[in-house]
């Protein structure tokens, strides 16, 4: 392990979008106590429950930026989309006429 006094402070380098983030935005996440296997499904009719809580949720650009779906082959539900191994997986449309007057209205 590197001697310590090497070591830059975590605040040293920031995260370049850390000063338009705010630090507890995931207090304000509308899945917040959603269960896991909806957060995390890989089926649309599974996915859902988080799916209408993104279509509402005030903080999903800054899911977005954290997750980084692309980047980290993600599977589930980020920022108003469902993921499989970091690609949008497609939405059959009753399900996208199921969300869109929700996405409307936020």
């Amino acid at each position: 392990m590197p001697d310590p006094a090497l070591r830059a402070p975590a605040s040293a380098y920031p995260h370049p979008t850390a000063a338009r983030r705010p630090a507890d935005w995931r207090t304000h996440a509308a899945c917040i106590g959603l269960p896991d296997h909806a957060v995390f499904a890989r089926r649309p009719k599974a996915a859902l429950p988080a799916l209408r809580a993104c279509a509402v949720c005030p903080v999903r650009r800054f899911c977005l930026e954290a997750v980084a779906p692309r980047e980290s082959w993600f599977d589930g539900v980020c920022a108003g989309h469902l993921w499989r191994n970091g690609r949008e997986a497609r939405l059959p449309e009753a399900l996208t006429d199921d969300l869109a007057p929700l996405m409307e209205q936020s």
